[in-house]
């Protein structure tokens, strides 16, 4: 595999399970520097990302609470450097309606999945600014642009990533500075087995049942993989991407949602 990326400091927020394990897991294979930053350190996810990579910075990162971010980023810069490619990947969801939704879960949601993504940028864009290269990559979804009736936050949120990253790509547009989102439809991870269980039991099926159900619905009868994800996070970060910027990339495996 083709080391473009060797150099190179990735920072991957939640890059300990899911979509942003896999994009560290391939953004290593194509020979960066990964950091990786969440909540919780899990011992078996280092150790899986420590396989790949061949500089590993882990450190406690919470993207609510700012004074975790500057930790982080200073932490990084004494034991490699800035970073040159940022991937916003934590991210959390609630099932509530917009009627009697609790209001400090909305703004638990939209301070992880929104505001966290604008701190993080906000700390790591200048240096790329003044570096003359950088990739910054969203985690959104397509529920964005389509919607779920009981995720009222969570789509409130991932439709304000689509604002915030059109506003960073043009800011980082004369400095060699790309920005996009990626908005996966539903993908086999951590949280979509929780968010399956919670779904069936309100529905009164069984978890087989409703991913079942789920799948039966995608034109391309599968879910969408981590990996896949991975890959194309990879590629947004060649130099021959520059040019994919202010974009939402939407891996919807046909489906409209």
């Amino acid at each position: 595999m083709e080391t473009y990326l060797e150099g190179r400091i990735a920072i991957v927020t939640g890059g300990f399970s899911g979509i942003g394990k896999a994009i560290a897991l391939a953004l290593a294979a194509r020979g960066a520097t990964i950091a990786v930053g969440a909540r919780s350190l899990p011992e078996t996810a280092i150790e899986e990302l420590d396989q790949v990579a061949e500089r590993l910075f882990c450190q406690r990162l919470d993207v609510a609470d700012n004074d975790s971010i500057d930790a982080f980023i200073d932490g990084l810069a004494s034991a490699y450097g800035h970073a040159d490619i940022l991937v916003n990947s934590a991210g959390v969801t609630t099932h509530e309606f917009v009627c009697g939704h609790d209001e400090q879960s909305w703004l638990d949601v939209i301070d992880i999945n929104l505001s966290g993504p604008f701190r993080m940028i906000r700390a790591c864009l200048p240096p790329m600014i003044e570096c003359r290269w950088g990739r910054i990559i969203n985690i959104g979804s397509t529920a964005a642009t389509t919607a779920v009736a009981d995720h009222a936050a969570y789509c409130a949120s991932k439709s304000g990533l689509l604002g915030l990253n059109r506003a960073v790509a043009l800011e980082g547009a004369p400095h060699g500075v790309s920005s996009v989102v990626i908005s996966p439809t539903w993908v086999q991870t951590e949280m979509f087995d929780q968010s399956m269980a919670i779904q069936a039991h309100n529905a009164g099926r069984s978890v087989d049942e409703e991913i079942a159900m789920l799948v039966a619905q995608q034109p391309q009868k599968r879910l969408v993989q981590a990996h896949e994800l991975g890959s194309l996070a990879a590629f947004l970060c060649h130099d021959d991407a520059l040019g994919i910027t202010m974009e939402d990339i939407q891996v919807n495996a046909g489906a409209l949602w």
